[in-house]
């Protein structure tokens, strides 16, 4: 009762974040409208959109296709936009619990949504065909095959997620991001990059037994940082938890849930995912089916 009053409290005086005071926040002070987060995603979300009716147009045979893909964009668009401008972005000011749901939702959730959608080709088909014959261009060119194809290789794209996970949950890098709206949103935006990254690896670069791998992987080391936050025997993160009194909790309670969000929740879609894999690559190769590149069934 203690918790769900300070919150009502918070709710009706429109009370400022205590984290993150650089955002700004509009009625009633629960939603947060960051410029630098809100453009990009109006932008994706307007582009996609003009994509995929200017291409649903033409591609009359392939419509369900399409439309399956752009169900799954439209899902992990809205998680995204949920986790970083809804009410959850705000309570995830006030609590370390509420700000590891946020980042799981950017990494585990959204991130994997928008790859199955493949969206750079309604992407270009959104721009203005100008641009467009353009941007194809420079996408065909062989650096930017390259440095793609370097960048979403399964161990490239496993170790950097890993690298931007344990850097940023490091206690000076976290607090720092905390404290600076510029920090805060590159911690936002390495998360989302390389969660990208990192699904795209799995969904359409590895085959499913080494995509089961990376899963696997990827599930130890970030099960192992949730329970070494979960388990620790004092506060590390003092900048992020110390509005948890005002919610009914100890900072160190406060960085325990936290932990565990990471440990359990977050590692069972890892697990849920390589399980997956492990049984399409049974399924296939019980049928003598080559276990290609592209493993997605859309």
């Amino acid at each position: 009762m203690r918790t769900l009053g300070a919150f009502m409290v918070l709710l009706m005086t429109g009370r400022e974040a205590v984290a993150h005071g650089a955002e700004v926040h509009f009625f009633p002070s629960v939603w947060a409208i960051d410029p630098w987060i809100l453009t990009p995603l109006v932008i994706a979300g307007f582009l996609y959109g003009r994509g995929l009716r200017r291409l649903s147009r033409r591609a009359q045979t392939s419509r369900p296709v399409v439309a399956k893909r752009a169900f799954f964009y439209w899902v992990g668009w809205l998680t995204l936009a949920a986790a970083l401008l809804s009410p959850l972005h705000w309570l995830a000011e006030q609590l370390f619990t509420f700000h590891m749901i946020e980042h799981e939702i950017i990494m585990a959730i959204s991130a994997p949504l928008i790859v199955i959608a493949q969206p750079a080709g309604l992407f270009l088909w959104g721009l203005p065909d100008r641009l467009r014959r353009r941007a194809g261009r420079a996408m065909r060119k062989g650096s930017m095959r390259i440095v793609w194809r370097w960048l979403s290789g399964g161990t490239n794209a496993t170790l950097l997620h890993a690298v931007a996970i344990w850097a940023w949950h490091a206690p000076v890098l976290f607090d720092a991001a905390v404290s600076d709206i510029t920090l805060h949103r590159v911690q936002h935006l390495s998360f989302f990059a390389t969660a990208i990254l990192f699904w795209w690896s799995i969904f359409w670069r590895s085959n499913h037994g080494v995509a089961a791998w990376h899963l696997l992987l990827t599930m130890l080391h970030t099960g192992a940082l949730g329970a070494l936050i979960a388990l620790a025997p004092r506060v590390l993160y003092l900048e992020q938890t110390h509005a948890a009194g005002i919610w009914g909790l100890t900072p160190l309670e406060d960085q325990q849930l936290a932990g565990m969000v990471m440990w359990i929740p977050a590692g069972t879609i890892y697990a849920g995912a390589a399980l997956a894999m492990v049984a399409l690559w049974i399924a296939r190769a019980s049928r003598g089916v080559d276990d290609g590149q592209h493993i997605c069934p859309l």
